[in-house]
């Protein structure tokens, strides 16, 4: 009992985590990476780099708030791609974009991995606790992209804007502009996220028959628009959104409904955005009758 108790002394400074408070963007997640290793505190196994805007403050904890340095994140982004390369570098991005609570740490618990070992395919590392949750947040990222480019609903404005709002579990706007940029170079478009309070528009006047216009960000819409986008329809928004609901409902075959199927493929969560899933008024008569 004795040897145990001898053993068994630890400094204060082992038990208290450390936390670096970063700002909610990539580059501040870059710039805690920066001060980490200028401080010499990667070694650390309380480490912890959590987003300022996440963080709940404790008795216990150290925490340290980290101002972004455009040039100190430039320089960590530049090593990364040279250790990870393009592929390494989209998994850390779309990780960050993921939002996940503690996903500062797990990222910068692979960083430490692949500048421990820049000989190693870390990615390919799934033995790695870290790399697997990262490999799987990206897999998750991934399919809500996926499902956000295939579930945006716009609906056209009276100033000829095609306008579409969207609440995604992950921040994948950034992820999915392009996919629209370029198949609806036309037209002017919108996409707004509203659970984080901006979105992106493509402005047609801008672009070129070379090339298409870059993204714009919005931010501070009118809340009167957002919980009611039907008071800013063009004429023939209606009309369409009444004969794209009465296709829906002709198409469907009562005797071959599959509910449980129906939710696999097209969550519940993402009806309350999707034309055809809302009752419109005075459209009875567009159901067919059998």
């Amino acid at each position: 009992m004795s040897a145990l108790i001898q053993n068994d002394s630890y400094a204060v400074g082992q038990l208290t985590p450390s936390i670096v408070l970063y700002e909610p963007s990539f580059e501040g997640w870059l710039s805690a990476v920066f001060y980490v290793y200028a401080n010499r505190l990667q070694n650390d196994i309380s480490l912890k780099l959590t987003a300022q805007d996440c963080y709940r403050p404790s008795l216990i904890a150290q925490a340290t708030n980290v101002a972004t340095d455009e040039d100190k994140a430039e320089r960590v982004l530049t090593k990364l791609n040279k250790l990870l390369g393009r592929s390494g570098m989209r998994n850390i991005l779309w990780g960050f974009l993921s939002e996940k609570e503690d996903i500062g740490t797990t990222l910068f618990r692979v960083v430490k991995y692949a500048i421990d070992y820049p000989g190693r395919h870390i990615m390919q590392d799934l033995g790695n606790l870290d790399v697997l949750e990262l490999v799987q947040t990206v897999k998750s990222v991934g399919r809500e992209k996926h499902r956000m480019e295939a579930f945006v609903r716009f609906e056209h404005t009276t100033d000829d804007i095609y306008f579409a709002r969207v609440e995604p579990d992950f921040n994948v706007l950034p992820l999915i502009g392009e996919h629209f940029r370029q198949r609806y170079q036309d037209q002017h478009w919108a996409i707004y996220d509203i659970s984080r309070g901006f979105g992106i528009y493509y402005d047609k006047s801008n672009s070129t028959s070379s090339r298409p216009a870059k993204l714009q960000t919005i931010t501070d819409l009118d809340d009167a628009v957002l919980r009611n986008p039907a008071s800013i329809h063009s004429e023939n928004e209606q009309r369409y959104q009444k004969f794209w609901q009465g296709y829906f409902t002709n198409v469907n075959i009562k005797e071959r409904k599959n509910p449980k199927l129906h939710k696999q493929y097209l969550p519940q969560r993402y009806w309350k955005y999707l034309s055809e899933k809302q009752m419109l008024p005075n459209a009875d008569h567009l159901q067919k009758k059998r």
